[in-house]
């Protein structure tokens, strides 16, 4: 790969955001160590942080010398680190764009006025919702629409994640479920994921979930899908995620609270928006579907939930 800087850098936070997505799937035309594009992916996920905090700052929030990010800079076309961050401070300054992420800011800096007990479910409270702002600031329409339309018409679906994500998984599959025909979870039947993925075919769909730190057994299943003819899904939490490089359709989703693990509120705020969306998209047959559950649960006198 060519070592010489980019010769127009990117003007505008989307821009910053596709080139991070290239980069990560070596369709840039140059390359990044992966520390370099770790730091990058994460500077453009938080574009707010990266706007007002000195260079300095920054450089202590990731573990490396400032001049870590001036290098970065002017590998990405940037005269330096000044000119980079101004793109950053050009992105907000829309004040209602990033509105609840200051106010969260200030929330979480404010003393609560109930017990200790209570001030952890509202510290928590607002953390979500800091994440939530955060994955709408990098919504991206087009891949958005794209992964509805495979959603909705692909012959099956297949959902896949471990540990926390195994929840997130199962509640997709099971709300997915709700309203189209032939969902799963991959490995569902237990007969091993390689297995499940030997039944799928070409146009079939794989939903990958994971974040840092990674399970890098998702990732590989990501990949083989992807190089079998399956359109990858991937939930994650950044850019340089390796479940990036063979997503078809990757969305980033923040985690960060004071929750001992990694915080999901966020990514079931976002399945439960992007259910909603592939349900519209399928319109009277998520309809009729949810009205043959109905009736099914009604004849065996079953409650629904």
């Amino acid at each position: 790969m060519p070592e010489e800087a980019v010769a127009e850098p990117p003007r505008t936070i989307e821009d910053l955001r596709a080139l991070a997505l290239s980069v990560g799937r070596d369709e840039a035309g140059f390359s990044l160590g992966s520390k370099a594009h770790d730091v990058f992916a994460k500077l453009v996920e938080a574009p707010e942080q990266s706007a007002v905090r000195t260079i300095s700052e920054l450089a202590d929030q990731f573990g490396i010398n400032p001049s870590t990010l001036t290098r970065l800079a002017k590998r990405l076309g940037f005269e330096g680190f000044s000119d980079f961050q101004a793109v950053f401070r050009k992105a907000i300054a829309d004040d209602q764009q990033y509105f609840y992420s200051r106010q969260a800011g200030r929330l979480m800096t404010t003393p609560s006025a109930g017990g200790a007990e209570v001030e952890v479910f509202e510290r928590l409270a607002r953390e979500t919702a800091a994440n939530v702002d955060g994955f709408l600031g990098q919504l991206d329409d087009a891949s958005l629409k794209g992964a509805i339309a495979l959603l909705a018409g692909a012959r099956r679906v297949r959902v896949h994640g471990v540990r926390q994500f195994h929840s997130l998984a199962s509640f997709l599959t099971y709300c997915l479920g709700m309203v189209r025909s032939d969902v799963a979870l991959l490995d569902a039947p237990r007969l091993g994921v390689a297995e499940a993925l030997s039944q799928l075919e070409p146009g079939d769909v794989v939903i990958i979930a994971s974040c840092a730190p990674y399970t890098r057994s998702v990732a590989e299943v990501g990949r083989v899908a992807a190089a079998n003819g399956q359109s990858v899904i991937a939930i994650t939490d950044s850019r340089s995620s390796p479940l990036v490089p063979p997503a078809e359709h990757a969305f980033f989703i923040p985690h960060a609270s004071s929750f001992y693990s990694n915080s999901m509120g966020a990514y079931v705020v976002f399945c439960e928006a992007l259910l909603n969306l592939v349900a519209r998209e399928l319109g009277d047959k998520a309809l009729n579907s949810l009205a043959g559950r109905e009736r099914l649960i009604a004849e065996m006198n079953i409650e629904i939930g």
